[in-house]
């Protein structure tokens, strides 16, 4: 806990107490999993506790549209259970509507129920283990397991930063910063517990370095936020770098987006009887203002992140869209067809592609 700007009182496992001063602190204590706010909440588990559970799982609910719920629930149907996702408005918010609603029509077709407009109401004991949900529509229904994934909040609740003036989310306790540095001067964060900072581990590392280089060293790099290449785990996989289409359009006007997109089979899934009625799906977002530079790459299908890694590099490079298509293609495979994109949105063309 912080007793002044320069000061931290500390307590170790055996209850002794001291004191660490310093010119400046880090705090990188990440987050937990948000619980549910209603009646009953403290019956659900959350996406840590599924992995130590000592009894199936069973009929499962997962509460939330966040990309760990919709992994956890894609895991566990590919199981075989009985998988309902609980959806209060998008599915994954933040990341692309329109590859994030591929993501939920893939799910659907594969077995995972999605009840969506609704949020859990009250939670409760029924039939010894199983547990009864209520949803704010009216509705109810039993299940063997709920687990909540509705967020996660930063584990700041204990460390006295309000009392030094630092600026912090009210709703989940992250730091607000610039550049990693909070309102407090000499009080920096990284990873999961900073403001807008993307939740995943390699984002935390990567700031943490650059910080110390400008701290201790010789640089003057900011850590880059929009230009990180995440991937989501479902059933079929989503792999992106950059803006959104809407975040682009919405950045930088519609009339100067152009959207350059495919649908395609990839070789890999037409082997298969059981995958070869699904298609991937690609898109790359350009500035038509701006030598079209390419401002987000969008990837729906096998190995995704995989496939997107190298493509963060280029973004980082400042990648245009000639750059991209002048790139000769490893034939046959998924990653070409993103080298090889030409139709456009605007031009009102079916993106479907042929076989090889």
């Amino acid at each position: 806990t912080f007793k002044d700007k320069n000061t931290i009182e500390t307590v170790d496992k055996k209850g002794r107490t001291g004191t660490i001063t310093a010119s400046r602190f880090l705090v990188a204590v990440g987050g937990r999993p948000s619980p549910l706010n209603c009646e009953g909440g403290e019956l659900a588990v959350s996406s840590d506790d599924v992995f130590f559970l000592d009894k199936d799982p069973g009929k499962t609910l997962c509460v939330g549209a966040s990309y760990i719920s919709l992994e956890c629930a894609g895991f566990l149907a590919g199981f075989g259970k009985d998988v309902t996702v609980a959806v209060r408005s998008i599915l994954l918010r933040g990341f692309d509507r329109e590859c994030a609603d591929r993501i939920g029509t893939h799910m659907e077709e594969h077995g995972v129920k999605f009840k969506r407009g609704v949020t859990p109401s009250k939670l409760e004991k029924v039939e010894g283990d199983r547990i009864k949900v209520s949803f704010s529509d009216g509705s109810s229904d039993v299940y063997d397991t709920v687990l909540g994934a509705i967020g996660r909040s930063a584990d700041t609740a204990k460390l006295g930063l309000d009392k030094l003036g630092v600026t912090m989310n009210p709703n989940n306790g992250k730091i607000v910063c610039n550049h990693e540095q909070s309102s407090c001067p000499n009080i920096y964060a990284c990873g999961d517990v900073m403001e807008g900072c993307p939740e995943l581990t390699p984002v935390a590392i990567q700031a943490g370095i650059l910080l110390a280089g400008r701290l201790f060293g010789k640089s003057q790099e900011p850590m880059d936020y929009v230009n990180i290449c995440t991937t989501v785990f479902t059933p079929i996989e989503y792999s992106c770098v950059g803006l959104s289409e809407d975040d682009a359009k919405e950045q930088l006007g519609e009339k100067n987006i152009e959207v350059y997109h495919r649908e395609f089979l990839p070789l890999e899934w037409s082997l298969s009887h059981g995958r070869s009625t699904s298609n991937a799906f690609t898109k790359v977002i350009v500035d038509k203002s701006n030598d079209d530079k390419v401002l987000g790459i969008h990837y729906v299908g096998p190995n995704a992140g995989e496939i997107l890694q190298g493509y963060g590099v280029s973004m980082r490079k400042g990648l245009t869209f000639k750059d991209l298509v002048s790139t000769v293609g490893i034939h046959p495979t998924s990653s070409e067809e993103i080298v090889t994109l030409s139709i456009t949105k605007s031009s009102g063309e079916d993106a479907a592609a042929g076989g090889c």
